[in-house]
């Protein structure tokens, strides 16, 4: 598979100011297998160490920090000679080994000539356990599910994803069927590795939905496992109102919802180690689209999103038959799919913060709420070719911001302040709104402004 991560970790290999490199995300998004294509397309030598089933490994570290030793030591259990130019060190599992993950900090100041890449899986709950970490001295890459656009490469679709990357409205628009087709094909199987390898060589939708399930059995083993014993029947509760808690009309966590007389403060705890996990999203509520978005955040008001839209679909017990033929009793969750996979879009390909807008006294929301650049983008998620906008427009309104985007299976279009970008594009935001301002008095706005859309406008359908 083709993942964007791996241009991020060249790019890591090659900057001056390397620093010991973390990778984060949830079991079986692909990190292992990231970390081991890394070392076998960028280095003449690898050595793998995972610190979860080499209790011997682990007690390398616990004597002492001398870096000489630790290498001659790892050198010797690999069977691999680590020299600092042409090998690549990959700790895995690396919470399993505190000191182990203590020492990047050495590495960083000691001995910055080895190139050493780490992971783990619930990296996150052990830093909540008084895990040593080496702050300020190691770098972060963030490893989500298969994007889109990722699912388009592994299935050998390499020509749509050069269409879409021309963010051209004129050469993407005859390929709209096939764009559309394979996205209700990503909503079902989402972008954990297995499911997608899976349905790449089968091409079977039962096949794939066993494999999530077994991922899904496996997250909740999880939790048996490694969380504190109190802690797992409210995980439970958590993780398991997810689809519910999104079908509403109003997708805000709701505790009352987990059970009666649910509080905040009983489930804090799960819900932070759902997160630490990197098993959910938390999209908290603004109270003002203000700049920055991170001042006007509202710990206590936010929404519940799942790492995957095809572990959504399975929880759901959604089958592909309902994605496909729009089935009218699947019209609410499939607004929250569609905000599900907008998430994921955003998460995994650009580097923004993501929130949501609604007031006590207003009925209307705003799906989602960023921030590109010193722009303030509020996003409207619509399932469909719907061209009705309202809580956008009056947003607008309001705010007067400069940009407002809809997102839905209609064409790429502009207005003075309305633009709708393709669900399938989406992924693409962070480079199409830099290039907005050269949309105001030249040739592409008369373009995407066609007879229909000023028809539709003086109607007031948007």
């Amino acid at each position: 598979m083709e993942r964007k991560a791996l241009s991020k970790l060249i790019t890591w290999k090659n900057s001056k100011n390397r620093k010991p490199l973390i990778i984060e995300g949830a079991r079986q998004v692909g990190k292992t297998w990231l970390m081991k294509e890394f070392g076998n397309i960028c280095f003449e030598k690898s050595v793998y160490i995972n610190f979860e089933n080499n209790s011997r490994l682990r007690n390398i570290f616990e004597q002492d920090f001398d870096l000489k030793r630790i290498i001659l030591l790892l050198s010797a259990e690999t069977g691999i000679s680590i020299t600092p130019e042409n090998t690549l060190i990959i700790f895995d599992e690396i919470q399993e080994a505190p000191k182990a993950l203590s020492s990047l900090k050495y590495f960083y100041e000691l001995a910055p000539e080895y190139a050493i890449v780490g992971a783990g899986s619930l990296l996150g709950i052990a830093l909540h356990h008084e895990t040593s970490f080496p702050v300020g001295k190691v770098d972060f890459l963030k490893l989500s599910p298969l994007s889109y656009r990722e699912f388009l490469l592994a299935n050998n679709e390499k020509a749509l994803v050069e269409i879409l990357d021309t963010m051209d409205p004129n050469t993407i628009q005859p390929m709209k069927s096939k764009f559309i087709e394979r996205l209700k094909e990503y909503y079902f199987v989402g972008g954990m590795p297995e499911a997608v390898l899976t349905f790449t060589e089968e091409n079977d939708f039962n096949k794939v939905r066993q494999v999530q399930k077994n991922l899904l059995n496996y997250y909740e083993q999880d939790f048996s496992k490694h969380a504190p014993v109190n802690q797992i029947p409210r995980l439970n509760l958590v993780w398991n109102s997810i689809p519910r808690q999104l079908s509403k009309e109003n997708r805000k966590f709701i505790y009352g919802q987990l059970r009666t007389g649910a509080r905040a403060k009983d489930f804090e705890i799960a819900i932070q180690w759902l997160k630490d996990c990197g098993l959910i999203h938390l999209v908290h509520n603004v109270s003002k689209p203000g700049y920055p978005l991170k001042s006007y955040e509202e710990m206590d008001s936010f929404k519940i999103y799942l790492n995957d839209i095809g572990l959504l679909c399975a929880m759901g017990d959604i089958d592909i038959s309902s994605i496909l033929d729009e089935n009218k009793f699947f019209t609410e969750f499939k607004g929250a799919i569609t905000e599900q996979y907008v998430l994921q879009e955003l998460s995994s390909n650009c580097d923004i913060p993501v929130y949501y807008y609604s007031t006590s006294n207003s009925s209307g929301e705003i799906d989602f709420l960023t921030q590109i650049e010193n722009r303030i983008i509020p996003i409207e998620v619509k399932a469909a070719e719907n061209l009705q906008a309202k809580s956008l427009k009056a947003f607008h309104q309001k705010w007067q911001n400069e940009i407002s985007v809809r997102t839905s299976l209609s064409d790429f279009r502009i207005d003075d302040w309305l633009t709708n970008i393709p669900l399938y594009e989406i992924g693409l935001i962070e480079k199409i709104v830099p290039d907005f301002n050269s949309f105001d008095s030249g040739k592409l706005k008369k373009d995407f402004i066609n007879a229909d859309f000023r028809e539709e406008m003086l109607e007031g359908r948007y």
